[in-house]
């Protein structure tokens, strides 16, 4: 069991240190951690309803209408009006956020890594990759 817990810490540690440049920028644009979260759900999804955002993050409807207000104001959340029912509007992440998440994004989170593995061996590189194919598979 110390051994498991050891590796699930190291795990852990590594995730954090590879997330600090996207945490970064998400706390340069001010997002609270409700913010986040609906705007977490709302990039999941092609369009959703705020009944559905309330139901994913387990924020009151009410609590949930406001943050979706707010981040819509400040350009990163858009409503769009639904094609069968023009009075229900689905919630949207803009195009800025979309082209964020697939361009600058993946090298926030993947730039980390790249450096760690360029100053390690090959050797070093291949018991890496092997090890973590190992654990996966284990894990299941």
């Amino acid at each position: 069991m110390v051994m498991a817990e050891a590796i699930e810490r190291d795990v852990r540690e590594i995730r954090e240190k590879l997330r600090r440049p996207l945490i970064a920028e998400v706390e340069r644009a001010r997002l609270t951690g409700p913010q986040i979260s609906v705007m977490r759900a709302v990039f999941q999804s092609n369009g959703i309803s705020v009944k559905e955002i309330s139901a994913c993050v387990g924020l009151a409807h009410s609590t949930v209408s406001g943050i979706v207000d707010r981040l819509v104001s400040r350009g990163l959340l858009e409503r769009q009006a639904s094609r069968a029912d023009g009075r229900v509007s689905r919630i949207a992440v803009t195009r800025g956020v979309r082209d964020f998440m697939a361009k600058k994004a993946p090298g926030l989170l993947a730039g980390p890594l790249a450096r760690a593995l360029e100053r390690a061996t090959p050797a070093q590189r291949k018991a890496i990759a092997n090890g973590l194919q190992i654990l996966r598979r284990l894990v299941g």
